[in-house]
């Protein structure tokens, strides 16, 4: 698509992602994959696995899901729809939340709980090692230094190539540069939620994808809508800036 403002040209369709390599923008989000609340499976097991197949062949080559949704049922899901993998095709994942029913979402950040679960991971994604690992979110009982540091450790042993954080501040970010190297932030950002505004910026200026979660939330469009037709908002091009389409509502990230 072409852009008549100079101050908005086109965004390339791809992008270079730290410790990963390049993907395409357009991504799945694979939290709708499995049953209502996110948990359990899916109505249709075979229809969930015929739109992940059918993402793929589109030219979809990063899908972004977790150890929680389910739990563990969509990433056996895109394991039974895609294994083996195509060549290029990147899937992320993610640990740190506990499931104790239907959209409930309970913060585990203990060392042993997140290698743990990295481990089933690697198992249930029948792969050597993760493209992707990003913590889902930082347990407030439990140091995050202590939390960056297993994921350090995981991606030293070769358990993970790449790593990221969910749902965190910039001082977050800060804090965890100094255990590794940040690949992506995935906070929630859409048209009516703009907190995660100052986090865009710093991913922004230190090369970091940014990927946001529950990007349509339609609840007071026309409200915003009203408020943009006298002072459109400010959406600078973002080369870091990475949709993945599929995360529409919850707790995700």
């Amino acid at each position: 698509m072409s852009h008549d403002n100079p101050q908005h040209p086109e965004i390339p369709a791809t992008l270079d992602v730290k410790d990963l390599g390049r993907v395409h923008r357009l991504g799945f989000g694979a939290m709708r994959i499995v049953g209502d609340g996110v948990w359990g499976q899916p109505a249709d097991r075979a229809a969930a696995i015929a739109v992940v197949r059918r993402a793929v062949e589109l030219g979809v080559d990063f899908i972004d899901t977790a150890d929680s949704y389910g739990p563990d049922i969509s990433e056996e899901i895109l394991a039974e729809a895609l294994h083996p993998y195509k060549e290029g095709l990147k899937i992320a994942t993610k640990v740190g939340f506990a499931r104790t029913g239907p959209d409930e979402w309970v913060p585990l950040g203990r060392p042993e709980y997140l290698r743990q679960q990295t481990e089933l991971s690697l198992r249930k994604l029948k792969v050597d090692a993760l493209d992707l690992l990003q913590l889902h979110r930082i347990d407030p009982k439990v140091d995050p230094e202590e939390q960056f540091s297993v994921l350090r450790d995981l991606q030293k042993e070769g358990k993970v190539k790449a790593l990221g954080l969910s749902q965190v501040s910039v001082a977050d970010l800060e804090l965890a540069g100094r255990y590794f190297t940040v690949a992506t932030v995935q906070n929630r950002y859409n048209l009516t939620d703009r907190s995660s505004e100052d986090v865009l910026n710093y991913a922004e200026e230190h090369g970091i994808g940014f990927i946001p979660w529950a990007r349509s939330r339609p609840g007071n469009w026309p409200v915003r809508a009203a408020r943009w037709r006298r002072r459109p908002p400010a959406l600078a091009p973002a080369p870091p800036r990475w949709p993945s389409p599929g995360c529409f509502a919850g707790p995700r990230s």
